[in-house]
């Protein structure tokens, strides 16, 4: 499973790059494709020495890619573990490394994908914010003051929604929320993902992917779209567009899979998010899948990938 904005910090993966080859080896080549194409190096940044984890990391030009290149790397780390994919889950811009993953695209041309993300966004799009609230998303529609001046990015749990907008619009919902005591995180973003807020880039995105040198392949690796709350056989243009401005349907997702049998589930975005919200779909279900995650901000990804290695003949 792979997450997108949001859930970056500086130093993310700093043990892995420092103490597993395989990882620094991917990492430092994604590092030297961006810089080859944007000449600035996103490792440099991520792992900035005057920065600490609780500084906010959300310049796009770095953030974008950092994601993917973590992502990306973790996977690779997986696989030389002998921890192979039966399917990749991307949830917003995680549905970039999902498609990556799955062959749909290359590295250089993933990671075009997402640098011209960057660009149009910069260019066309005004700041923007985004706000994941710990409540039932039935709130949502009920309060007025959420409702009129937001749009619903996410829905990733039954008390847990995303909304997302203009930043003057959610700085009002902020105090809002504070007067009512309801507890939320605003997340480390510029721009309001999955909201009218990216409309503007819509246009000049959408003609890049048409004009695109390449024809997207077709999955090597089931691909789950947390856009669509389905598996995708055929990826369009505009499905790279669609992953960022329609509303990231987790729960639903999560749901549909569950009804059909009982997975594995590995989180390999920054944080571990996707792994608590499966966590938390699958409260008093009775499920029988398994959840892991490996990065957190809390230095464990040593730990976390020796115990998912004594488990890979389990978890196959």
């Amino acid at each position: 499973m792979f997450s997108g904005q949001g859930s970056q910090y500086y130093h993310m993966g700093k043990a892995l790059y420092s103490q597993n080859t395989v990882f620094r080896h991917w990492l430092s080549k994604l590092n030297d494709i961006v810089y080859n194409s944007a000449g600035i190096s996103i490792i440099d940044e991520i792992y900035n020495q005057a920065k600490s984890k609780g500084d906010r990391f959300d310049n796009l030009i770095y953030t974008h890619p950092a994601i993917f290149m973590v992502e990306y790397s973790l996977v690779q780390v997986l696989i030389e573990q002998g921890i192979k994919p039966d399917y990749v889950l991307g949830a917003s811009l995680g549905e970039f490394t999902a498609a990556a993953i799955a062959g749909v695209l290359s590295l250089e041309e993933t990671l075009d994908c997402i640098l011209k993300q960057v660009e149009v966004f910069e260019k066309y799009c005004q700041p923007g914010s985004m706000i994941a609230v710990i409540h039932n998303p039935d709130l949502y529609n009920q309060s007025a003051e959420i409702f009129l001046h937001s749009e619903l990015a996410a829905v990733n749990y039954s008390s847990h929604f995303v909304i997302s907008g203009h930043s003057s619009s959610l700085f009002d919902i902020e105090k809002y929320l504070k007067t009512e005591d309801m507890q939320f995180l605003t997340l480390p973003v510029k721009y309001g993902f999955h909201s009218t807020n990216i409309d503007p880039a819509e246009e000049e995105y959408k003609k890049f992917l048409r004009n695109f040198s390449f024809s997207f392949r077709k999955p090597e690796i089931p691909i789950i779209s947390c856009s669509l709350s389905s598996w995708v056989t055929d990826i369009s243009p505009e499905y790279f567009w669609n992953v960022v401005r329609q509303p990231i349907q987790f729960q639903k997702t999560i749901g549909k899979l569950e009804a059909t049998r009982q997975f594995n589930y590995i989180d390999l975005g920054p944080s571990g998010t996707l792994a608590s919200f499966v966590r938390n779909n699958l409260l008093d279900k009775g499920s029988a899948s398994q959840i892991y995650d490996v990065l957190t901000p809390f230095d464990q990804e040593i730990k976390k990938l020796d115990k998912l290695n004594e488990l890979k003949f389990k978890i196959k």
